[in-house]
């Protein structure tokens, strides 16, 4: 080979890996123009947040990244401002937002459904009120056959085999919520155990997360759990009919957790704080709960944050209903955009390119 074809080869190649090297260290003008924010808590509103995010990043350009570590850590994480946005099953008081500084608005509506693990019953047969899963979480009831399930089931035919409560472990929106209804239906559970993200379980095992309980409940024979809707159906989990407010029992599903939430005045709230536990009407699911979610007010990282959620008020609730979430009613989609604006977190580029 001449010299000349040598010393050409040689420039090739070093002109080669100099393009080589520019393409690997320079970043895509896409990925320059691409934010990330990064949100901790509910795994309530997980799969909702997870599936806007992926939706979401082609229109908006904005990563989120969601961890659903429960409602006490993301509650946790946003005041010591180590996220940009904290998500949670249960509202925060006005004295916490305010020490804080920090803005709250709910994002979606979701049941909670009890699931149990019995052999030989079908989806949606078995029957329970709030009372009686109270004694069960309080080891009053043991066993699947007691005196008690059979009358309110006497078509069905229970086995004695031991109940196996499952709870959540961690610090949790979804406990505050069932606890709380369990405490509207007893007054035994109300005085000894209360409501609250987290309390002193007398009887059962813990998982951590909705994904963890739906699972311990698929594979414990026996076993009964308290799970977000959309985890009882991903898990194929066998739901049970409540008796709700109204003295009737009805299964859940998207039309009776939209009956509780329609039944509410989200107008008056005062910061979007609303129970949904027990609302009147023949179809109305006993245990209904908004999510929410806690950004800093004022802050120019949450104007990334309420652009992510403005695409998915504006683009997202096909999403939500495939998910079995009920989205927000357009009154409160609005009032929401006006927090925003009061707070000074509202995006000024919040709808999609």
């Amino acid at each position: 080979m001449s010299l000349f074809h040598t010393k050409h080869l040689r420039m090739v190649s070093v002109i080669g890996l100099s393009f080589a090297f520019f393409a690997v260290v320079l970043p895509s003008a896409h990925a320059q123009d691409t934010a990330t924010v990064t949100g901790v808590g509910s795994s309530f509103a997980a799969p909702l947040y997870q599936n806007w995010a992926a939706s979401a990043l082609k229109d908006i350009n904005l990563k989120v990244n969601y961890q659903p570590l429960g409602s006490s850590a993301g509650q946790n994480q946003i005041i010591a401002k180590t996220v940009n946005f904290g998500a949670l099953d249960m509202s925060t008081s006005v004295e916490q937002l305010s020490q804080a500084n920090l803005v709250q608005f709910p994002t979606a509506i979701g049941g909670i459904a009890v699931v149990v693990n019995i052999p030989g019953i079908k989806e949606n047969k078995l029957r329970l009120t709030g009372d009686l899963i109270a004694d069960i979480y309080a080891g009053k009831i043991t066993k699947w056959n007691d005196p008690r399930i059979v009358a309110m089931n006497k078509d069905l035919a229970l086995p004695a085999i031991d109940i196996a409560p499952i709870y959540r472990a961690d610090g949790s929106g979804t406990t505050q919520v069932f606890t709380s209804y369990l405490s509207k239906e007893s007054e035994s559970w109300k005085k000894s155990f209360g409501s609250n993200t987290s309390i002193a379980w007398p009887t059962g095992m813990g998982g951590r997360g909705n994904g963890s309980v739906a699972s311990m409940v698929k594979n414990m024979e026996g076993g009964i759990g308290y799970v977000e809707y959309a985890y009882a159906l991903q898990n194929h989990l066998n739901t049970a009919q409540l008796k709700n407010l109204a003295g009737e029992f009805v299964f859940i599903n998207e039309d009776t957790i939209q009956a509780a939430a329609k039944a509410a005045d989200w107008i008056h709230a005062r910061n979007y704080s609303i129970d949904l536990i027990d609302m009147k009407g023949d179809d109305s699911w006993p245990i209904v709960s908004t999510t929410y979610v806690l950004i800093p007010a004022f802050n120019k990282d949450s104007k990334n944050v309420t652009k992510f959620f403005q695409w998915g008020f504006s683009h997202g609730d096909e999403i939500a209903s495939k998910l079995h979430y009920v989205p927000l009613p357009i009154v409160v989609k609005e009032k929401i955009a006006k927090t925003w604006e009061y707070a000074g977190v509202s995006s000024t580029d919040a709808k999609t390119k």
